[in-house]
């Protein structure tokens, strides 16, 4: 398994437009493969939307998007390209104690979290190895949503998730899972450039 995170900056006050341009097109887009998470970002970078695409392997993607690009129902339906400034594609592994995306549901209401660490290169089974030794305590304060390392795109990244009722939960479990310093996980590295985006889940979104 392997997902797809595209990342689209779009021009400022846009994100709603595009969502709905975006929604028209879904049941078609999905007939070809399924969504596995949109979001757009509230706070960090803003005027961004994510969307997520697990796949199979490379092959899939491949041949979703040669199948995409013939379907001529799909491509009547405009698709809000004139609202996108930027776009950025990255295929993700799961680390290996990530759970499939939507497999488990955190109910409605939620806000996400996603924390980009890139690292030098190298040492991304280190941050893997640390990070095994250490989830099962960090979550039980709050979920894991999903957790990848980057194999195209911006390479030497490690993504994770979080799932959040609210911001208030946010803060509390940040201090209440380092408390005891089992928290952050014990890599013996450290990223060389930290990103965090918190993210809104569109009304279509399987990950509410």
């Amino acid at each position: 398994m392997i997902y797809e995170v595209r990342t689209y900056t779009l021009q400022p006050g846009k994100v709603a437009a595009f969502e709905d341009w975006f929604a028209k097109r879904q049941t078609l887009r999905e007939q070809h493969s399924k969504l596995g998470a949109f979001w757009h970002t509230e706070l960090g970078t803003l005027n961004q939307v994510i969307h997520v695409w697990p796949y199979d392997d490379l092959q899939h993607r491949m041949a979703v998007r040669d199948a995409m690009a013939k379907d001529t129902a799909l491509q009547q339906i405009a698709g809000g390209r004139e609202l996108i400034v930027a776009m950025e594609s990255e295929v993700m592994t799961p680390a290996p104690f990530m759970r499939p995306l939507g497999s488990t549901s955190y109910g409605t209401g939620n806000v996400y979290e996603m924390r980009i660490y890139t690292h030098a290169p190298g040492n991304i089974p280190a941050v893997i190895q640390g990070w095994s030794a250490a989830i099962a305590y960090r979550e039980q304060f709050s979920p894991l949503a999903a957790c990848w390392y980057s194999e195209t795109g911006g390479l030497n990244k490690f993504v994770h998730v979080w799932a959040y009722k609210n911001l208030l939960e946010r803060a509390h479990v940040r201090a209440e899972s380092r408390k005891d310093g089992r928290w952050p996980a014990q890599t013996g590295v450290r990223p060389v450039q930290q990103e965090n985006k918190i993210l809104i889940p569109a009304a279509f979104s399987p990950l509410q």
